[in-house]
């Protein structure tokens, strides 16, 4: 084997082993980006609105999506060029996180219906409540 060819051989794994690392750094900071599982949970408001506008609010997943993105995006390339000699636990690791970060997005857009539609629900409860006062 030629210098060149150890050469090539040596700075192939030590790319590979820096993309694993990339990938496992971006899974890591994905994770550090989603919501605390309390903030979901505890709210301090004084109304449905509130607790609704809190929950929104605490199921942003911030720069979360952007995270995995990169994660997979390193994680393609490696396997693409079989950089990695076991990948399933980082292909684990990204799918169980595309799935809770889904869930989670998931979860933020019915709340922010919701929170949309209660005052326009509890607007129309009032005119209906008017509209019985008036007929009395």
């Amino acid at each position: 084997m030629s210098q060149a060819t150890l050469d090539d051989d040596e700075l192939f794994d030590e790319a590979a082993s820096e993309m694993r690392e990339d990938v496992e750094s971006s899974l890591a900071e994905a994770r550090e980006a989603l919501p605390e599982a309390d903030a979901v949970w505890d709210t301090d408001a004084d109304n449905t609105l509130g607790v609704l506008n809190a929950l929104k609010g605490a199921l942003d997943t911030g720069d979360a999506e952007d995270h995995l993105r990169d994660a997979k995006k390193w994680f393609a390339m490696g396997k693409k060029a079989d950089a990695f000699e076991d990948a399933d636990d980082l292909e684990s690791d990204i799918a169980e996180l595309e799935d809770l970060l889904d869930s989670i997005v998931s979860a933020h857009e019915q709340v922010s219906e919701l929170a949309s539609t209660v005052p326009e629900l509890r607007g129309a409860l009032e005119d209906a409540e008017s509209d019985d006062e008036d007929d009395e």
